[in-house]
């Protein structure tokens, strides 16, 4: 609305000129409102399926609150993870680059961070976009999961800490839910290694028993010296492995407020009640902005906690109750937007950090999700159900509501969109790999800007999608796929999750091709007799990744053998270590702000007090 002019303004009357002047400051002061800084609100769960939202084609799940985000804004539908597991999916997510860049890709069957006690992690060297965020005077938090390291040199340092990579707060698991932090049924974490070392303790324990009794009645002559040293190393066996893994549940299922233990083991039932209530005391205390707010769900990973009140309630077992008890955290959470007249200008996205897990069972029960009609799921770095995910933007007034957008886009693209929206400064000293989304979910341009779209398994590129900008086609070519056990079945049910090589992959040379544009459940592979392109398409791709391989450097590799090994060391612990366990601090947050200052090594009081 242009100015009025003054020299008519001043030939009129005076209450008319009052008026006339109430609306040009109601006119700026709107226009101000919304080119200001929004505040951020970032929600991911984890391990969630594509297919299990209602949104994107379930009707057997509710999940009003989502599909309700979905409505006011925009949804997009291929959607894509950097990885197809927690740890490498979320560096992605929080540097805007591959895995592979920062070292958070793995070389061998270990893939994700094993233990709050290790030394791997997030490099410090990394810009996350929470620090960009900060730097421009938002304040920042984490909410629920974390599960990019700790600790480097000591249980102190704090390296990979969430508050060393641009968050001001941190409620949550440094770590992720496993089964071992329910009981000690159904272990998850390196079950076959677990397995193995079991075994292995058993035929020691068997052979000494053995050699006990034949030297006790005489069948065995054998020194008591032997049979003493081979009990001493059997023992020496058993304590180290056990001593890790025996104990899960007190090393990796805590809970943290910024550096402070919270819960050691934390109380399950009460996790969902905290995430959301530390979530919406952050929202309240925070409402003037501008905000970061990453919850990062512990939902809907196994063992599916999930309290009372959703217990039972939907069609889909306890899987199907956790993915419900998660619409209901989201909807509580946008609740408290709208109670804080935050909505006009909160920018709002949620997604999950890759597909669902196929594999996750018990007996006969499912406890992963469903991927809808894409082939493969969790762990899979190529097949489209282990790396599809949700992408729901809304921004009321400046994105268009109930809008569906079928481009390719990563979840690497969050970190350039939020750097964007805050006026931050892009690093130039590295290759960041995501895009500005504002233009695509605008509709000021009609294309995503990815053309090529690399699908790595660990550190081994899987699959390539090439988004052929002058034609409707999507191709997309599969190097090495996992080989499904049982055969036939989609997933890997033997192993509990597909491996990225060796014997259990298969190389294909020529690549599969599909077009996924006709075929994006990926059942009908090309040929060179089927499709006139193909030659011209392997071409163009094997192009395209020469081309990628030459932006990468080397770079530690932070899963390594030594840095995703369980370091005593490097134990977070209540108290004095190995003695850490049922701790649960009774102390407020408020309290936890001393008179004085602050707790020692961080933020001043009156930042920490607005925490």
């Amino acid at each position: 609305i242009p100015p009025p002019n003054p020299s008519v303004v001043a030939q009129g009357n005076p209450t008319r000129n009052i008026w006339l002047a109430i609306l040009l400051v109601s006119c700026l002061r709107t226009y101000a409102s919304s080119t200001s800084k929004p505040n951020i609100l970032l929600m991911m769960a984890d391990d969630l399926g594509l297919g299990d939202v209602g949104c994107y084609g379930n009707d057997t799940l509710r999940t009003p609150n989502i599909d309700q985000l979905a409505k006011e804004g925009v949804k997009l539908t291929q959607h894509i993870a950097a990885a197809p597991l927690c740890t490498p999916s979320r560096a992605a997510f929080l540097t805007g680059r591959y895995p592979i860049r920062s070292g958070m890709g793995s070389s061998t069957k270990q893939r994700i961070l094993y233990w709050t006690g290790g030394s791997g992690g997030l490099p410090t060297n990394e810009t996350t976009f929470a620090r960009i965020l900060q730097q421009q005077g938002y304040t920042t938090a984490l909410i629920g999961k974390w599960h990019q390291g700790m600790n480097c040199e000591s249980h102190s340092d704090h390296c990979h800490h969430p508050l060393n990579h641009g968050f001001d707060y941190f409620y949550g698991m440094p770590f992720t839910l496993v089964n071992e932090c329910q009981s000690t049924e159904n272990r998850q974490l390196n079950a076959l290694v677990q397995a193995k070392y079991w075994l292995y303790s058993q035929i020691i324990a068997l052979t000494v028993l053995t050699l006990l009794i034949g030297k006790l009645t005489g069948l065995f002559l054998v020194k008591w010296k032997a049979i003493i040293c081979f009990a001493l190393c059997g023992f020496l066996f058993f304590i180290s492995w056990f001593s890790s893994y025996g104990f899960v549940k007190y090393w990796n299922c805590i809970l943290l407020r910024n550096h402070d233990i919270s819960e050691q083991p934390m109380k399950l039932e009460k996790a969902t009640s905290n995430v959301l209530k530390e979530a919406v005391s952050f929202i309240e205390r925070n409402k003037h902005g501008p905000f970061l707010l990453f919850v990062s769900f512990l939902h809907v990973h196994t063992p599916l906690i999930t309290t009372e009140k959703f217990l039972g309630k939907s069609r889909h077992g306890l899987y199907g109750d956790n993915v419900e008890e998660m619409d209901w955290m989201v909807g509580r959470i946008l609740d408290a937007i709208d109670k804080e007249g935050l909505k006009n200008n909160t920018f709002t996205y949620f997604t999950s950090d890759h597909g669902g897990h196929l594999e996750a069972q018990k007996q006969n029960t499912q406890l992963g999700g469903w991927n809808g009609i894409y082939k493969g799921g969790k762990g899979m770095g190529g097949w489209e159900g282990g790396i599809r995910v949700p992408g729901i933007f809304r921004w009321p007034g400046v994105l268009p509501a109930d809008t569906v957008i079928n481009e390719p886009t990563s979840l690497m693209d969050i970190y350039h969109t939020v750097a964007h929206l805050a006026a931050g400064i892009m690093p130039q000293d590295r290759v960041i790999d995501g895009r500005n989304l504002m233009p695509l979910l605008q509709g000021k341009v009609q294309h995503s800007e990815h053309e090529f779209m690399f699908h790595y398994c660990g550190l081994y590129l899987h699959a390539v999608r090439w988004h052929q900008k002058d034609s409707a086609a999507l191709w997309k070519a599969h190097y090495t796929t996992p080989i499904f056990q049982p055969d036939g079945t989609g997933a890997c049910y033997r192993s509990g999750l597909c491996s990225c090589f060796g014997e259990d992959v298969t190389h294909h040379d020529p690549p599969l091709l599909f077009d996924l544009s006709s075929d994006p459940a990926e059942i009908k592979p090309l040929s060179p007799a089927t499709e006139p392109l193909f030659d011209t398409v392997i071409s163009r791709i094997e192009r395209a990744v020469q081309e990628h391989r030459q932006t990468l450097t080397p770079v530690p590799q932070q899963l390594s053998g030594y840095n995703n090994v369980w370091k005593p060391w490097l134990q977070p612990c209540c108290g004095t270590f190995p003695f850490c366990c049922d701790y649960t601090s009774t102390k407020s947050h408020q309290y936890l702000v001393s008179k004085s200052g602050c707790l020692p090594g961080h933020e001043s009081h009156d930042k920490r007090s607005r925490l």
